[in-house]
């Protein structure tokens, strides 16, 4: 069964980069990815905080899920030590110098979902958008070469149980 992930995950990550590279769609990709960088969520946050009742209810569910994620990745991350396709494979780079060498789980991903969560806790239909941009953000993170499949899809579990576990204490 590993094998066939394992198989699935390549496949899959050559697939979302060649269509990226044939597509002509690097510099979009990285735009996309750009915007998971965090400011955005500082900026969306505050601006909720000052501005909206619930504003304090998001910005309370935000620290609290990513004081919970946060520990978490750099553990996993560290813990884990899978390389970066950009790395793993001669003749494949990334247009840019990722942070670290190290690929599992996506952070960029972990943080674009933990936002996407804690907005669809507090407004439900905004949230919907903020999913299809965490969306973005995991396919973006792939087609730069600089995270598999799995990568996303462990940081994606990782922000919606980081956002599931906040919950609990800041509503309890």
């Amino acid at each position: 069964m590993l094998k066939i992930i394992n198989q699935w995950d390549r496949d899959s990550f050559y697939w979302v980069v060649r269509q990226t590279r044939l597509l002509g769609l690097k510099s979009l990709v990285r735009r996309v990815s750009a915007s998971g960088d965090g400011h955005i969520y500082a900026l969306f946050s505050v601006a909720c905080l000052l501005l909206h009742p619930k504003g304090q209810s998001l910005f309370n569910l935000l620290m609290m899920s990513f004081i919970i994620e946060l520990p978490l990745y750099l553990l996993l991350k560290n813990g884990i030590r899978r390389v970066r396709p950009c790395y793993a494979f001669q003749g494949l780079s990334a247009d840019f110098e990722p942070s670290d060498k190290f690929s599992l789980p996506s952070g960029h991903t972990a943080g674009a979902v933990v936002m996407a969560s804690a907005v669809f806790v507090v407004f439900p239909i905004v949230g919907l958008i903020w999913f299809v941009w965490a969306v973005a953000i995991g396919v973006s993170r792939v087609a730069l070469a600089v995270h598999y499949p799995t990568d996303v899809f462990a940081g994606a579990i990782l922000g919606v149980s980081s956002v599931m576990i906040a919950i609990t204490y800041v509503a309890g």
